[in-house]
């Protein structure tokens, strides 16, 4: 399904008598005027939300005798909504080099010679200073406190607060005295 179809899936099942309509194919195929008789509206409302489940691909029709059936289209509600918008967008890449210039505007503002200026009070941006930071560590390698500080003193003074900070954003691991990189793959 691509982003249109969804969007106008998501928008088409925005109203309860849509929602109602479809309830009902569930159970069993069935026509205008039965549909209208069991919701207890009009057959022509049905017919006009019939008509835009239809252009969403949420229902089809097809001919029986002298009425005109309508089945539930099961196929368009298999996935989830999490595999919906999940899926590659159209945007995807344009998003992809905004959040990457985005990255490196936040470094370039807070780091001058390899030197933190100052520790950024957004998370997000300290996320990113960090995570910057981290790259230092080689993963698999295990280090001592006095190690771990004197690497973290190259970037900044205030190197106590910087390796607070990456254990509680899971970029460090310690067991007492022993820090490694925590492998961000996973």
């Amino acid at each position: 399904m691509t982003e249109i179809q969804a969007l106008a899936l998501f928008k088409c099942l925005a109203d309860r008598s849509r929602l109602q309509i479809l309830k009902s194919l569930a159970i069993e195929d069935m026509y205008v005027e039965r549909l209208a008789e069991r919701l207890g509206l009009t057959p022509p409302t049905i017919s006009f939300h019939l008509k835009k489940l239809s252009d969403a691909g949420a229902v089809r029709s097809y001919k029986t005798q002298y009425y005109t059936m309508y089945a539930l289209e099961k196929s368009v509600f298999m996935p989830s909504i999490l595999d919906l918008i999940q899926e590659k967008s159209d945007d995807a890449e344009l998003q992809k080099q905004r959040d990457e210039a985005y990255r490196r505007k936040v470094i370039d503002t807070f780091f001058e010679y390899g030197k933190l200026k100052s520790i950024p009070t957004q998370k997000k941006k300290e996320r990113i200073v960090l995570e910057e930071m981290v790259k230092s560590f080689e993963p698999g390698r295990q280090y001592t406190e006095r190690e771990i500080n004197i690497i973290l003193a190259d970037f900044h003074d205030d190197f106590c607060t910087l390796r607070r900070d990456m254990i509680g954003e899971k970029l460090l691991a310690r067991d007492h005295q022993i820090y490694w990189r925590v492998d961000q793959d996973k």
